[in-house]
């Protein structure tokens, strides 16, 4: 007798500062420190997907990043300096940030870029998972603050960047470093199916279409919204691209989420 595993889109419990948003994203930051461990030195010079960005660079990013969660006076530093800095970034104050968080650390070696992100992870993730409950109702414009790319939300609540974005940047990130250094993305463990499936649940809900979707390998999964609908199949990683805008999508994969 089979056992039917589809799963409801509508039913998959969101990750959130009062589920399990905390062990989900100490888990990406430990995927990525475990992927960063293997590099050899000259993949650290390898380009990536992100325009102008080699692996180091991207470290770079993700450090800065890690900085701004732990610390309010961190982050106000950043978004002062990508405010002055936004009209060379086409008005654009999130890649001046960036831009930023990558020269603060060009300094580094590859193995200073692991332990400062090492010693960072903690501190940024309870730093996210203290915001005020007041303060993570507040919706935040993501143009041009954020991504402007078609398809992608207009606006994200500060609760929902700090419980999940950051995270899937993280882990998107990770899967940006195995491309460009030609390695495997290991999909076997809890971090990497709870980021998927919270990627599909938030997709469905934003669409509010039919659709059965196969996400196949261990992150992945049999996922239906409504009825009937297109039938759809995936690598996990390759749907989570599409949605992020790395890739190109048609019809409901048109339909993109934050990463």
């Amino acid at each position: 007798m089979s056992v039917d595993m589809t799963r409801w889109a509508q039913e998959i419990p969101g990750i959130s500062r009062d589920t399990d948003a905390r062990e989900v994203a100490l888990g990406a930051y430990e995927r990525l420190l475990e992927a960063l461990e293997q590099l050899e030195p000259e993949e650290w010079r390898a380009p990536t997907e992100c325009p102008g960005w080699d692996v180091a660079a991207m470290v770079g990013h993700l450090i800065g990043a890690a900085k701004a969660g732990a610390s309010v006076r961190e982050t106000l530093r950043q978004q002062r300096w990508a405010r002055r800095h936004a009209e060379a970034f086409d008005s654009n104050r999130l890649d001046a940030a960036n831009e930023l968080q990558v020269r603060d650390h060009a300094h580094l070696t590859p193995d200073e870029r692991i332990a400062e992100l090492r010693r960072l992870a903690p501190a940024a993730v309870r730093g996210r998972m203290r915001l005020p409950r007041v303060l993570r109702r507040i919706e935040l414009p993501l143009d041009p603050g954020g991504s402007n790319a078609a398809g992608m939300p207009a606006t994200v609540s500060l609760g929902h960047l700090m419980d999940v974005i950051y995270t899937r940047d993280v882990w998107l990130h990770r899967v940006d470093i195995a491309r460009a250094t030609g390695r495997s993305v290991d999909l076997d463990s809890s971090t990497e199916r709870r980021v998927v499936e919270d990627v599909v649940a938030e997709w469905a809900e934003r669409h509010a279409q039919s659709f059965h979707l196969t996400l196949h390998g261990p992150a992945g999964g049999v996922f239906r919204h409504g009825e009937g609908g297109p039938e759809l199949a995936f690598d996990p990683v390759e749907f989570c691209r599409v949605l992020s805008g790395r890739a190109s999508g048609e019809g409901l994969l048109a339909t993109r989420v934050l990463f």
